[in-house]
């Protein structure tokens, strides 16, 4: 208790600035003298974070503490100092990679050297190099009230080790939001690059922030709290900042090791804070463990202990990379740009995601076409190749809604064209496929020797315009695929090599696959419009994506449709994203489920993999099993690549394809259930997929799991992902959940369960308390749209459930905007169920609702009523299907009257017929009797 209460004693000069208004003068005049005032603030950090942990650790800390309020530093540090920082609090002070770091190295920097055991498989492990307690970082000098936060001055006492650093700061702190912070450094007296994205701002300051602010003065730190568990979110004095040019690296310690984000890596989607490094750095590489891919997401998510949660975004697009430690720990580096940092206070997982969304822009409402069924393969010889195989789609009536050609299509190679031998069928394959309700979408790509378009260009911008336009004039496409857009290069730089210069051969160049800013891509040095690509790099697929969307509403006068490889935030406004060249392997099967998860904290919630695997031949049971997954990603295509077997499912035995194609009819049933989750991502910033613990945040059993996952907060998904088996394991969090099929259902107390998943089932079960719309699948979105609804009743305990629909034309630009389009919110309690229009169109379309199941009534109801009529109906184990008729809604609706003396909620019917659209000043929808 002693050591406890010396640490509180000892912390850095802290200044109130959020609570205190104004600066209290005589504290600024006493501002060199540490005083025990406001250091009790530190004591929910050292106690919520778990890091009181030993005498040892709390020593070195006030040792630290200590010198740095002294303000001296000496080198060499002595060893008994460098001894008494524990192991996982060592921050790295010699990151540089292929550098044996000698001892002569790591003091000339001022720092600690301790040798320890090397890690095992090759990781980095615990650094031999750190910073001792004492090392110089900068000093608060002025601190100042404004409008919207607070605004300071930061001052550095010693050069760092990198070249040209920056002596005075700019810190700028804006209370945006009762649940947004922003803070940003950035040089006090010349301008440097920022991201060109456009970002909401502030009017005024916002009332009830539910986060307190402090500041250590020497040496600088920020100290964010939650306000209602005290618990600290961010404390930036764990390591010293540093601020050059070209090397800007700034750390915290974190609050708890559930960490989750910080993209495009392949990994589980908890990250492992046992000393890792994820580099952002766009990259053309198949996707491989510890590689920087193919997008740059500077953004995580941390679940606290107790299951709050928030969010950390910096706003910068420069090559970085974050090392973790198992401290826990997190540090940024980059080298370049600024320190624009955006927190987000949630308080739960969903919420931290919105928030991060009302920064970056919500993703785009995808054409309902588009949640279909896509096919494409690299290696169709010829447009009757491709058109065989619509054919043969259509003949075994598996669902299709669209088909691709890869760069096989083009003459030459050459973006615009195709080739007039192989492929001089192919504006009659488009005509077929429009006129069968299907579409067609190409790859845009560079192969070969190329100048690259400059996207940050206006100019190119109209020429990639012009170029579409001439090109659907004879290929009439629907979408685009933007295809090696990191940009990826077949060689390093250019056929010269880079320029020398610091753009391309940096002071620090992060752990990037390669060691080169210029590894397969252009030279950092290359000049573009809005910058030079050092800066740019991150955002060129984000601004291709962009001009490619924009372009094709132009064209097309229709939501665009645009999948992108690279990818940067606020990219779902523009496009989705599949996750690259994968391989047919088990592993990329699961990887994949991690990969689309992590897509939905990015905000673009349009992810898939390429089911079956890209790259090598897969095996029916591997296609099959991967083809059940693939058709629960939201975008959902089969692709392949050349001289590898063919793998869309007519060419696989007829037990496997009937498989596959059932799966593909589970998907189309559900299309009136993702399009609403996709109006919801477009309007509120929902997630589509969404990891298990979204929903469940107290249940700790669910942090890690990243083999299951929910559509919306309703379906939850459990794929086999091992060959040779029949059953699965599935956890399931506590409450009832039902069997979609059949309508079983399970009580869990939180716990897993072995399921039978024989080859042609998939494990589907629905949440208590949900109401899900579907609808009799069709061969195609546009031909599913015109059949009978079914909505599916999973109620909860207390009879309870809701759910909602949203419709509209499928295609048209801003039907939310616009108003034109139907929401529809279901809501069963009390043995009455009703639908409530809470916007209608007469533009919109109608649709019938044909069935009415619903689950978990437990005992067979003695009749069920609509508007008082009396219906028959049939009763299977634990569910109700009344058997309605209603041809026609005229009138003004009633509520559905309940089914009486049934046992545990029996409940109505519902009408035959569900007619969309406007009905003047009737809340409620439901339809009479034809009889």
């Amino acid at each position: 208790m002693k050591l406890y209460q010396k640490l509180r004693t000892a912390v850095p000069r802290l200044v109130l600035s959020q609570e205190d208004e104004e600066e209290d003068e005589e504290e600024e005049e006493d501002a060199d003298t540490p005083t025990p005032t406001g250091h009790s603030r530190l004591a929910p950090w050292w106690v919520g974070s778990g890091l009181l942990l030993s005498a040892v650790l709390l020593s070195a800390v006030t040792v630290w503490v200590l010198r740095q309020v002294s303000g001296g530093w000496h080198s060499p540090t002595p060893p008994s100092q460098c001894h008494q920082v524990p192991e996982s609090h060592r921050f790295d002070c010699y990151p540089e990679r292929r550098v044996v770091v000698t001892r002569e190295l790591c003091e000339g920097r001022g720092c600690c050297f301790i040798e320890t055991s090397p890690a095992a498989g090759g990781k980095r492990g615990v650094p031999w190099c750190f910073y001792p307690p004492d090392f110089p970082s900068y000093a608060l000098q002025s601190l100042n009230q404004t409008a919207l936060g607070m605004a300071g001055l930061l001052v550095r006492r010693e050069k760092a080790y990198y070249p040209r650093d920056i002596g005075v700061l700019r810190l700028d702190v804006e209370l945006e939001t009762d649940t947004r912070l922003h803070v940003k450094i950035t040089d006090a007296a010349n301008p440097r690059y920022e991201v060109p994205l456009d970002v909401p701002r502030a009017k005024k300051r916002a009332e009830n922030p539910i986060y307190s602010l402090d500041f250590s003065k020497d040496p600088f730190g920020l100290l964010l709290r939650r306000r209602d568990t005290g618990t600290v979110l961010l404390n930036t004095t764990v390591a010293p900042l540093i601020f050059t040019d070209q090397f800007l690296q700034i750390s915290t310690a974190l609050p708890s090791r559930f960490l989750y984000g910080l993209g495009e890596h392949r990994s589980t989607l908890l990250h492992s804070l046992d000393w890792s490094t994820l580099t952002l750095w766009a990259r053309d590489v198949s996707p491989t463990e510890s590689f920087n891919l193919y997008g740059a997401h500077p953004f995580y998510l941390l679940l606290e202990e107790g299951g709050d949660a928030h969010g950390v975004f910096l706003l910068n697009s420069n090559a970085m990379e974050v090392a973790l430690q198992p401290a826990p720990a997190l540090t940024w580096r980059t080298i370049g740009g600024v320190l624009d940092f955006y927190i987000f206070l949630g308080p739960d997982p969903n919420a931290v995601i919105q928030q991060y969304q009302e920064v970056i822009g919500f993703p785009a409402m995808p054409p309902l076409w588009a949640l279909g069924f896509h096919l494409c393969r690299w290696g169709y010889g010829s447009s009757n190749e491709t058109w065989q195989t619509v054919r043969a789609m259509r003949n075994f009536q598996i669902p299709q809604d669209a088909q691709w050609n890869d760069i096989d299509y083009m003459d030459g190679y050459r973006d615009f064209t195709f080739d007039a031998q192989k492929f001089a069928s192919l504006p009659s394959l488009v005509e077929d496929l429009h006129k069968h309700g299907q579409h067609y979408v190409m790859i845009l790509v560079w192969p070969g020797y190329t100048a690259f378009a400059d996207f940050s260009n206006v100019d190119t911008r109209r020429w990639w315009l012009e170029n579409l336009q001439r090109f659907h004039a004879h290929v009439p496409f629907d979408g685009v695929w933007i295809d090696m857009n990191e940009p990826s290069n077949f060689m390093d730089g250019s056929e010269e090599g880079c320029p020398p210069g610091e753009l391309d051969s940096p002071p620090y160049t992060p752990a990037v696959l390669g060691d080169s800013l210029s590894a397969k891509t252009v030279c950092a040095s290359a000049k573009q419009s809005a910058s030079v690509h050092y800066n740019l790099h991150n955002l060129y697929g984000l601004m291709e994506a962009e001009a490619t969307a924009s372009a094709l509403i132009q064209i097309r006068g229709k939501r665009p449709f645009v999948i992108s490889r690279s990818t940067f935030p606020s990219q779902g406004r523009y496009s989705g994203h599949w996750l690259g060249d994968n391989r047919s392997q088990w592993k990329d099967m699961y990887y994949s489920i991690p990969g689309m998860l992590s897509f939905s904290l990015f905000g673009i919630p349009l992810v898939g993999a390429d089911i079956c695997g890209f790259s090598g031949s897969t095996s029916e049971e591997l296609c099959t099993r991967w083809m059940q997954l693939g058709a629960f990603y939201p975008f959902s295509r089969n692709h392949n690549s050349q001289n590898e077997k063919a793998q869309d499912p007519t060419v696989f035995s007829p037990a496997a394809r009937t498989a596959m194609k059932d799966m593909l009819l589970t998907r189309y049933s559900l299309l009136p259930f993702l399009y609403t989750l996709f109006h919801r991502a477009h309007v509120h910033g929902d997630t589509v997929a969404r990891p298990l613990f979204f929903e469940f945040p107290q249940d700790t059993a669910t942090y890690g799991l990243d083999r299951q996952f929910l559509w919306g907060r309703s379906l939850l998904v459990t794929p086999v992902l091992e060959p040779g088996v029949d059953s699965v394991m599935g956890y399931f969090p506590r409450g009832v959940w039902y069997d979609f099929y059949t309508g079983s259902s399970v009580n869990s107390s939180g716990e897993m369960l072995k399921l039978s998943a024989p080859l042609e089932h998939l494990n589907l079960h629905l949440r208590e308390g949900s109401i899900l719309p579907t609808q009799k699948p069709g061969p195609t979105s546009k031909a599913s749209r015109g059949n009978p609804l079914r909505l599916i009743v999973a109620l909860s305990p207390g009879a309870t459930a809701w759910g909602d629909l949203f419709w509209d034309d499928g295609e048209s630009l801003d039907t939310f905007e616009r108003g034109s389009y139907s929401y529809l919110v279901f809501n069963a309690t009390e043995n009455i169920f009703t639908s409530s229009v809470l916007h209608t169109s007469t533009k919109a379309a109608s649709t019938t609702i044909g069935t009415l199941s619903i689950y978990g009534v437990q005992e067979p109801p003695h009749k069920v009523l609509l508007n008082g009529q009396e219906k028959p109906f049939s009763y299977l184990d634990n569910q109700v299907r009344p058997h309605l008729g209603c041809p026609v809604l005229e009138g003004c609706p009633q509520p559905w009257q309940g089914a009486e003396g049934a046992a545990q909620g029996g409940f109505l019917g519902w009408c035959g017929q569900l007619c969309l659209a406007a009905i003047p000043g009737c809340p409620l929808l439901s339809c009479r009797s034809s009889r």
